[in-house]
């Protein structure tokens, strides 16, 4: 057991443990800079006991730091049943910039450990959660994130005597919550089940166990964790992973060679069955959020295929209050200098919402692969953190449609042309939209690469035939209304609950 562990004298008197301590405060500091120069962002996660002193142990370790170049996030403990974001977003929501410090208290370990001991969640979504968490960890690492993870350790007559130590005093007395208590009542659980959870989450950072009975016992082995892996991270310089080889249920296409452009409606027929598709998506819309199932809708395509277009006519029947569209541009230096999915994390809709992204996190194997905006380990393991990405969001309930607009490029250069000599229009072209033309034979082998290696069971492409835009909007619609029909009719939302579960007296 990994918090089976004995605590031993490290054979250094009160002084020279001080004059340790400042040395490694000092490098602390010193290592700032280093990082800001290397480009390197560092997450130190602190678990542990509650009362275990998690909280001092921060300050301790942060008071020399330039507090402009690192920041504190604290997750509470939110019932299930009240979440209405996949389980990880609230932990990308606050990943740093490469440079910074980012410092946890509490993070994926708590939330998962104590929703599982209080029954909010079943043993398979505690296991599938474990596996989000390696996931997690592996792809901060694969991204050139620096993971340090902590655990401050005491007993359980320890935890007794500061539980009572704060009730005795009534400036303290609110400190104690109701989860602390049944925590020291039910220590030997939460012990077995923290052990379990860090032995199936070493695989890609280990667990450094701190002697919480000791405050500067703790802050001294914290800060040799922390300054000696980001000491080894500086040598080594930035992390860049590979591929993982991890397979994923793959549909096998579709592909653009199979595309019938020639595909086409009549126009009154057209007007009679947007008319229908919308409005039966205004009624899906309202039982979606009653049934709090969110949904992600992908858009991408060529340029003037027609997406516009397209989320328009979507959007038209939606309550405005019930979703958003996200265009995506050029990413800030504030998302380059975050994973690569970050600014997509941060967009997703709580449930019963629905999100329409024009433009996805498919660019990073678009035009960052063939513009040369990231290096080719970057985009050849994007797929397989895509997949990941995607089987987070449907695991978690989420109705996952992913669309390609097809043109051929005759139809593209007919509209580029109008759209330049027709005033009103002209924005809508630039001279990227003509580089980019240039480059369409690239543009097809990456998109054929994407369709086959990111079209999975769980969020498959449909490739939409648009040379006749109004042909393109009623099957996009109608695809996204079978689909909803689909989701309400089976009402699937994993890891959320309508009520909360039935707990363990306190």
């Amino acid at each position: 057991m990994i918090l089976d562990f004995k605590r031993a004298d490290d054979g250094l008197d009160k002084a020279a443990r001080n004059t340790r301590i400042e040395a490694m405060r000092a490098e602390l500091v010193g290592q700032q800079q280093t990082i800001r120069d290397a480009r390197l962002p560092v997450v130190v996660l602190l678990e542990g006991w509650d009362c275990a002193g998690k909280g001092n142990l921060i300050r301790e370790l942060i008071c020399e730091m330039d507090p402009r170049f690192f920041k504190v996030a604290s997750f509470g403990r939110t019932p299930e049943y009240e979440e209405r974001y996949p389980f990880l977003k609230k932990f990308f929501d606050v990943l740093p910039e490469t440079g910074k410090f980012l410092f946890m208290d509490t993070g994926w370990m708590e939330d998962t450990v104590g929703k599982y001991l209080r029954r909010e969640i079943s043993r398979e979504e505690y296991e599938r959660r474990i596996e989000s968490c390696n996931t997690l960890e592996r792809q901060l690492r694969d991204n050139g994130y620096v993971l340090v993870k902590l655990f401050l350790h005491i007993s359980r007559e320890e935890q007794l005597r500061r539980i009572t130590d704060l009730r005795e005093n009534r400036d303290t007395q609110w400190r104690v919550s109701g989860d602390d208590l049944w925590q020291q009542q039910e220590y030997n659980q939460f012990m077995r089940t923290y052990d379990e959870f860090m032995e199936a989450t070493s695989q890609t950072a280990p667990w450094h166990v701190l002697d919480g009975e000791s405050r500067k016992k703790a802050l001294f082995d914290g800060l040799a964790a922390i300054t000696g892996t980001v000491r080894q991270a500086i040598a080594l310089g930035r992390y860049e992973g590979k591929p993982t080889g991890r397979q994923f249920p793959l549909r096998g296409g579709p592909s653009l060679a199979d595309c019938d452009l020639s595909a086409t409606i009549d126009p009154d027929k057209y007007k009679k069955k947007l008319a229908q598709l919308q409005r039966r998506l205004s009624e899906l819309h309202n039982q979606i959020y009653r049934k709090k199932i969110p949904v992600v809708i992908c858009f991408e395509g060529w340029d003037a295929a027609g997406k516009g277009g397209n989320i328009r006519r979507l959007a038209y029947p939606l309550d405005p209050r019930g979703f958003d569209v996200i265009p995506i541009a050029s990413p800030t230096p504030g998302e380059k200098a975050r994973h690569f999915l970050w600014r997509f994390w941060t967009k997703l809709p709580r449930s019963g919402h629905i999100a329409i992204f024009d433009r996805t996190w498919y660019g990073r194997v678009m035009v960052e692969r063939i513009e040369g905006f990231c290096s080719e380990n970057d985009w050849k393991r994007a797929y397989g953190e895509i997949n990941e990405f995607e089987k987070e969001l449907t695991d978690w309930g989420t109705v996952v449609l992913k669309f390609w607009i097809n043109i051929d490029p005759d139809t593209q250069l007919e509209r580029f042309e109008a759209r330049q000599n027709t005033p009103g229009k002209e924005w809508k072209i630039t001279d990227e939209d003509w580089r980019n033309r240039d480059k369409w034979p690239q543009y097809a082998e990456a998109i054929e690469e994407m369709l086959q290696k990111t079209s999975t069971e769980y969020a498959p492409w449909y490739i939409i035939e648009s040379v006749d835009k109004k042909y393109a909007r009623i099957r996009t619609l109608q695809i996204v209304t079978d689909a909803l029909e689909k989701a309400v009719q089976e009402n699937v939302v994993r890891g959320i609950k309508s009520a909360p579960a039935e707990k363990k007296e306190k």
